[in-house]
């Protein structure tokens, strides 16, 4: 077995052992970008006025676009315990222990926002209207209190979801312009940095 296949292998299948895979870094942008217009098109919802076809229009993009991340969030779980992270940069213990409890935190919400927002919809008498073509009929009962818990639970998720960005994203920072690793090279698709 040639020396070059063994170290890939050894780095869980990495084309350079530092760096994530390249599904790993398309898969990471492409919901992130999603994420970040679900975010403001989530808070958008709440200046439409109820009951007018307007909203039930926009409601039903926003679950839409909603169901389709929870789908690429499922893939991207399915891909990283498959698929090893490249080894942690030299930092801290609890800097490592504060990074792995973070992600999986944000992690923890990918899955309980759009899970919990499908679950309300289902609780609710209107369902949803895939991209406003395909109705997918609730199953479960036209229930209010149900509905309230996990829409409220949606609610909340995305309020503790935008504050675990906002700390990645400082974290991001601080190692690109403090520690001056290449942690942000790690995830980047472009040339090494």
């Amino acid at each position: 077995m040639n020396k070059s296949f063994t170290r890939r292998r050894l780095a869980g299948k990495h084309a350079d052992p530092g760096r994530f895979t390249r599904t790993a870094i398309v898969l990471h942008w492409l919901i992130a970008v999603l994420l970040i217009g679900q975010f403001g098109f989530g808070w958008l919802l709440d200046e439409i006025p109820r009951n007018t076809p307007a909203r039930g229009f926009w409601i039903n993009q926003h679950k839409s676009v909603g169901l389709t991340i929870g789908l690429l969030i499922l893939l991207r779980i399915f891909w990283r315990l498959r698929h090893a992270p490249p080894p942690a940069l030299p930092m801290p213990a609890w800097q490592q222990r504060l990074a792995h409890a973070s992600h999986l935190a944000m992690y923890a919400c990918m899955v309980l926002m759009p899970l919990s927002g499908y679950l309300a919809s289902n609780f609710s008498k209107h369902g949803i209207k895939l991209f406003n073509t395909v109705r997918l009929a609730p199953w479960g009962s036209d229930d209010k209190l149900l509905y309230a818990v996990f829409n409220q639970t949606h609610k909340v998720t995305a309020v503790v979801f935008a504050v675990l960005i906002g700390i990645h994203l400082l974290a991001v920072v601080k190692h690109t312009l403090i520690d001056r690793d290449r942690l942000l090279w790690r995830m980047w698709g472009g040339a090494r940095g």
